[in-house]
């Protein structure tokens, strides 16, 4: 590449987001106190959203369950603050505008983001590293967070440099370009280390005795083609620390498909009927966003995961047929499939639901069966839903179900993510 067309990106990631933002909250350093985000109420099994650096530093993983932290540990709780969090990142994302354009950034999400530096270098006269620091440093001033950086001359460098080469760092920031790449990460191990290298294509590539980038860039094209279809072209040109995707790109993608979804991780496992009423709450929302924004759907997906992390999530993606928001359809359509995919057997702990396949509803199907007096009234009642709502609020009006005991639409109205929002009161 010439130096003339060579490209600066940074991702920049704040370390241990929510962990970090309520420790600041209570004016502890999150290098030097024990804390995790997690919703006791949950029981042990509970999720910890995030724990801080100094946890880490003994060996407590992100991610982990209360339960797995050792008990010679003394920590702080931190009830999870959604709102907050989208608070204190939108106003981390201002401060990224101070110093750059919108159009040169991407948001990854709620903790990181990638910057495409390369016309501001020359404009702050600075080298990449002293361009991350400086606004690794802006956060820190603002915010009292800390943040890691990679730096790439492609987005995917970037990141592999963020997520492996910056926590060796004393400056905590990562610099790779593909020379550099091909030195430092091309017999990198665990090779899911890497970006978009899941367990799933890990294990695929093990049966074909490759364990690490090197045996990727090397191995037989047509037989990565074989294995992985199109994706291949994606994992060789990695393995290259090829990545021809840009910023710009990202911003001017389209999708040529939309869909609508929802998730919810329970608050205990759920049996086979219990998970059922969950899903009917979902449906009801979902469908009520359909209505919402004029809209109908053509399939449904549903992915059920269960407490044995070892028993794999079953469900899929269903064509329906007909374009359709019909409340009593949609329904339909997902409780035979629940009922034809769902163990009865295992414990639910994680439900997805999506509607997949969005037009605009003058496309919705009309045909010899259609009751069109029945849909019309069905939708009106569905908008009548909505204005109430949107009057009085989410729980001014809700569906039989939700008032079951194990329902869990009135609590999450009152949550963002699945989490409690933050607010007071």
């Amino acid at each position: 590449m010439e130096q003339a067309d060579r490209k600066t990106y940074l991702c920049i990631d704040l370390k241990s987001f929510f962990a970090s933002v309520e420790s600041v909250a209570r004016g502890l350093d999150p290098f030097t106190t024990d804390l995790v985000v997690a919703d006791p109420a949950r029981g042990k099994g509970a999720i910890c959203l995030a724990v801080t650096p100094s946890l880490k530093a003994k060996g407590v993983r992100n991610r982990c369950r209360l339960f797995e932290i050792p008990d010679s540990i003394e920590y702080i709780v931190a009830l999870p603050r959604m709102k907050k969090y989208m608070e204190v990142s939108t106003r981390i994302y201002s401060l990224y505008l101070h110093y750059v354009c919108p159009e040169d950034i991407h948001v990854y999400s709620i903790d990181e983001c990638f910057i495409d530096a390369t016309q501001y270098l020359k404009m702050y006269r600075k080298t990449p590293r002293e361009f991350a620091k400086m606004l690794m440093d802006a956060v820190m001033r603002a915010t009292g967070i800390r943040s890691t950086a990679g730096i790439g001359t492609n987005l995917f460098l970037a990141k592999v440099a963020l997520d492996v080469t910056a926590k060796h760092a004393s400056d905590f920031i990562g610099e790779l370009d593909e020379e550099s790449f091909k030195q430092t990460m091309w017999h990198h191990r665990p090779i899911t280390d890497i970006w978009n290298v899941g367990r799933g294509i890990a294990k695929r590539l093990e049966k074909m005795a490759i364990y690490d980038l090197y045996g990727v860039a090397h191995a037989d094209e047509d037989y990565l083609y074989d294995v992985f279809g199109v994706n291949a072209e994606f994992l060789i040109d990695h393995a290259w620390g090829r990545e021809p995707c840009t910023i710009a790109d990202i911003h001017a993608y389209k999708s040529k498909s939309a869909s609508i979804s929802n998730g919810q991780i329970l608050f205990e496992d759920y049996n086979f009927d219990d998970a059922l009423i969950i899903l009917q709450e979902m449906v009801d929302m979902l469908v009520l966003e359909l209505v919402e924004k004029h809209l109908v759907c053509d399939s449904i997906s549903l992915y059920i995961g269960y407490s044995d992390d070892d028993i794999k999530p079953t469900g899929g993606t269903h064509k329906i047929g007909v374009y359709t928001s019909s409340r009593a359809k949609i329904m339909k359509y997902f409780i035979d499939y629940y009922n034809k995919t769902t163990s009865r057997v295992h414990p639910i702990r994680r439900l997805n639901i999506g509607l997949n396949g969005l037009e605009p509803d003058t496309y919705a199907t009309v045909d010899f069966f259609t009751d069109k007096k029945k849909e019309k009234k069905e939708k009106d009642l569905q908008s009548a839903i909505l204005r109430i709502k949107d009057k009085y609020g989410k729980n001014a009006i809700m569906p039989a179900i939700s008032y079951e005991d194990k329902a869990t639409g009135r609590q999450r109205n009152g949550m963002i993510g699945g989490h409690a929002s933050g607010e007071e009161s």
